[in-house]
């Protein structure tokens, strides 16, 4: 799968333009995508000196990225006359801006590897699935209704 992840507010609390704090999990995350053989590109507003920073900080951190802010490493706009930032070929985007904000890193690698959408994850979390560790409405199975129809 080829997953685009934004960097500020999503792999690092947002402090840009400096690097803010990791946001718990988000390495190990990334790093157990890239070693399931996924794409990761890096897609950021950064530019420049300050895109530099976030690219060395993921490296010393053991994370490398497929691409950069391109569908692919060698793309350039010579060898695509077409070149845009907007990336086209992305299954998975990872970003903080999503609607209803950015779920923690364990049920974004749970939702990735198990296929799963936001709905089903919710769909899980209501019914009280017992294989998932994330849900706490369990209660409500051995709770007796107050109605009787």
């Amino acid at each position: 799968m080829t997953i685009a992840v934004d960097f500020d507010g999503t792999i690092v609390e947002h402090r840009y333009p400096e690097i803010g704090e990791e946001r718990p999990f988000a390495i190990d995350t990334l790093k157990m995508l890239i070693k399931d053989r996924h794409k990761l590109i890096l897609w950021t507003v950064r530019e420049g000196e300050l895109l530099d920073e976030a690219v060395n900080w993921c490296k010393e951190r053991g994370v490398e990225f497929y691409a950069i802010n391109r569908e692919y490493p060698e793309e350039t706009t010579t060898n695509n006359p077409h070149f845009s930032r907007k990336l086209s070929a992305v299954d998975v985007w990872i970003d903080d801006r999503n609607v209803g904000g950015l779920p923690d890193w364990g049920t974004i690698y749970r939702m990735i590897n198990h296929r799963k959408t936001w709905f089903d994850m919710m769909d899980e979390a209501a019914s009280g699935d017992i294989s998932n560790p994330y849900s706490h409405h369990r209660h409500h199975e051995r709770k007796k209704k107050w109605w009787q129809f």
